[in-house]
């Protein structure tokens, strides 16, 4: 009877859930069609109703793909103790009427677009057990009042923009075991007054933040701590000795991306249920303790980019240690100081193993046989280290491998056919090595392969056509090496080919026109070999940025539209035969992009580029050279076929009859300091005859 008195009944919530259902985007109420009068209210969807009252007790509305904004009326649904609207699309801000659901106890927002402060008034729900809002836009500080949350036992604030320090009234909170505050604009130290009530803490995220100072000394009294992450912060200063006998029951630890110095605590290892471990991206010195060989619950360890080891045998120790980790799925150790040959223990590693890096240390000796043994592999790199020797054979039984990285070694040898094997390869790093002999063309096989950088070693022998059939590549980079022959004219096929290097081989032939198929091509490197014919059309690949023609023995005039490609930031074509006038429109128009030099046929182009006038106009009647003009045009047009055959395969005649022009013009010049010479003279125009003539033959074959 109070209830009614006061207007609080079960049409209190009907009006407030229809005032609801009204806030919700339109094209999105479909969800909620029961909630009208047809059906009694118990039965609307995500409703729960007590049976005494008869009043909504539950609204779990979670994962709908709801839109819209939260209704004030929400907080009239007095009797609610259950509260989910998480997974959805609701904006605008949380409305502060929920502080009226007193008998509130559990609080989802979650995993939408909430934006605006955390509402004071919330916090009137003293009741509450679990509040999360975590995966919204909330800004703000977290306002002090949220000490008066003291039956807390779940606190999700993560992935939100708060700022601010923590406030030192979360010391109320004596029950709370799991504080979520990750990926926000936090800052300060850790206040002391945690440290006293949060003893039960089970789990703890502050991660992705601004924090600072040494590593929060409260921290070490929770002793029933299973999860810790507190990376990406401004920690600094050493790790206590005694740090694996204080939180004994850590799972979890990721403390990497700050400042931590020092040695890596030998007691880590006394955490027999230690199963991640994560310290990368510090000043770590020092050696990475053995004794991690007793974690046999060990799945994931990451102590890259330290300072530890001392570039001397004895830095891979724990390798062999590691052996015991049964349940090992990760290791990296990337970019250290880890020195000594590369042990054959490592094939004795977990066969759990996916993921084993290596990289970017000091590392010698040659890869083991037994590589073959971790055959769950699915990343193995080792780039950058000073390896010798083969790759084994064996890397063939590796078949789950989607990366390899040895780049940056000396290894040496051909690269074994058995890679032929490894079908689901992704990215294929072997530059900067040794390797020697061909291709091979089983690589073919490799159809799932995307990034393949093979350059600086020493191969020879032809491209083999089966790479450039692997449609699925992005990056092929096969430059500094010994290779022979032509471009097959299947890389037309490589519709997804992003960079295409083959600078300097001894490629030669034409250039397949079937490289304007190349539509996604962004870098296209061909210089230092001796290419020659024309530059195919490549007009449609608007999406270049970078493109060398240089130091190649191409020929003919500069293809107009180069000028047009919007996207081009670099275009070198020095060092070849090409021949005509010089673009002066669009890119040609800034030489820091473009180069020409070296090309003795061109002429005019922009200052910039300091070559000769072109002579597009005959001269007029009364220059001394018009009758030596006329003469040298009649006697280069008597010929007809030469015109003919020369307009039939694409060598303009104009350009012909234009540049032996040039040649008489320069004859006569006035100046003997300008005047061509005779021996001069002839040579260019034997030149211009050649290529004439190249450009017929090419035609016929």
């Amino acid at each position: 009877m109070l209830l009614e008195a006061y207007h609080f009944t079960d049409e209190t919530d009907r009006k407030a859930l229809v005032e609801f259902k009204s806030q919700v985007s339109e094209n999105k109420r479909d969800v909620l069609s029961s909630w009208n009068n047809s059906f009694p209210q118990s039965n609307w969807k995500g409703v729960t109703c007590g049976h005494k009252h008869k009043r909504v007790t539950h609204l779990h509305l979670g994962g709908l793909q709801l839109g819209g904004v939260i209704s004030p009326s929400i907080g009239n649904l007095s009797f609610l103790i259950s509260l989910d609207l998480s997974n959805n699309s609701f904006g605008g801000i949380i409305p502060h009427e929920v502080g009226n659901l007193f008998r509130l106890v559990y609080l989802d927002m979650s995993l939408n677009d909430l934006r605006g402060e955390i509402p004071i008034g919330l916090f009137n729900c003293s009741r509450l057990v679990d509040l999360s809002l975590y995966s919204n836009h909330l800004g703000g500080g977290i306002p002090s009042e949220i000490g008066s949350l003291t039956n807390l036992f779940n606190l999700n604030l993560g992935g939100n923009n708060l700022k601010g320090k923590l406030p030192t009234s979360l010391g109320n909170m004596t029950s709370i075991w799991q504080v979520s505050i990750y990926d926000n604009n936090l800052e300060g130290e850790i206040p002391y007054e945690i440290a006293i009530s949060w003893n039960q803490m089970v789990f703890l995220d502050i991660s992705i933040n601004k924090f600072s100072g040494v590593f929060p000394p409260q921290i070490y009294n929770f002793s029933l701590l299973q999860y810790l992450s507190i990376s990406d912060n401004y920690f600094t200063g050493s790790l206590r000795s005694d740090f694996g006998e204080l939180l004994p029951n850590l799972l979890e630890l990721n403390m990497g991306r700050n400042y931590f110095k020092g040695v890596i605590p030998t007691t880590l290892s006394n955490i027999s249920t230690l199963k991640r471990l994560a310290i990368d991206n510090n000043n770590l010195t020092g050696s990475i303790p053995p004794s991690f060989g007793k974690l046999r619950n060990l799945q994931y360890m990451a102590l890259l980019n330290n300072s530890l080891g001392s570039h001397s045998f004895g830095d891979l120790e724990f390798l062999g240690a590691l052996t015991n980790c049964t349940q090992l799925k990760v290791l990296t150790v990337y970019g250290n100081r880890l020195g000594g040959h590369l042990p054959i223990s490592i094939g004795n590693l977990s066969r759990n193993l996916y993921g084993l890096n290596l990289g970017n240390n000091f590392i010698c000796g040659s890869i083991p046989h037994n590589i073959g043994h971790l055959i769950n592999l699915q990343a193995l790199k080792l780039q950058e280290n000073q390896l010798i020797g083969i790759l084994p054979a064996s890397i063939g039984m590796l078949l789950q491998l989607g990366t390899l990285e040895l780049n940056l070694n000396s290894i040496s040898g051909e690269i074994p056919s058995s890679i032929r094997n490894i079908t689901r390869l992704d990215t294929l790093y072997l530059f900067n090595n040794s390797f020697e002999g061909t291709i091979p063309p089983g690589l073919g096989n490799c159809t799932s392969l995307r990034f393949l950088w093979i350059g600086s070693n020493k191969l020879d022998g032809p491209i083999p056509r089966e790479i450039v059939r692997i449609q699925s590549l992005v990056e092929l980079d096969i430059s500094d090496n010994l290779l022979t022959g032509y471009l097959p004219k299947d890389v037309g096929r490589l519709e997804n080919l992003v960079r295409l290097s083959v600078a300097h081989n001894k490629l030669s032939g034409e250039l397949p026109n079937s490289l304007g198929s190349c539509l996604s091509m962004v870098t296209l490197f061909l210089q230092g070999n001796y290419f020659d014919g024309a530059i195919p059309d490549i007009r449609g690949l608007n999406g270049l940025k970078r493109v060398d023609f240089s130091n190649n023995s191409l020929f003919g005039s500069i293809p107009g539209y180069l000028a047009d490609l919007s996207s081009l930031e670099y275009l070198n074509l020095s060092v070849n035969n090409f021949a005509g006038s010089v673009p002066t429109e669009g890119k040609f128009q800034n030489a820091t992009i473009v180069s020409v030099f070296g090309n003795k046929n061109l002429c005019g182009g922009i200052n910039e580029f300091k070559l000769k006038p072109c002579f597009n106009e005959t001269p007029s009647m009364g220059s001394k050279h018009s009758s030596l003009s006329k003469k040298l045009v009649i006697g280069v047009s008597v010929d007809e076929s030469i015109l003919h055959n020369g307009l039939r395969v694409g060598f303009p005649a104009a350009e012909c009859l234009t540049l032996i022009l040039e040649v008489g013009l320069r004859c006569c010049e006035e100046s003997p300091v300008n005047r061509l010479a005779t021996s001069e003279a002839t040579k260019e125009l034997i030149s211009i005859r050649d290529m004439f003539f190249k450009a017929r033959r090419t035609a016929r074959r």
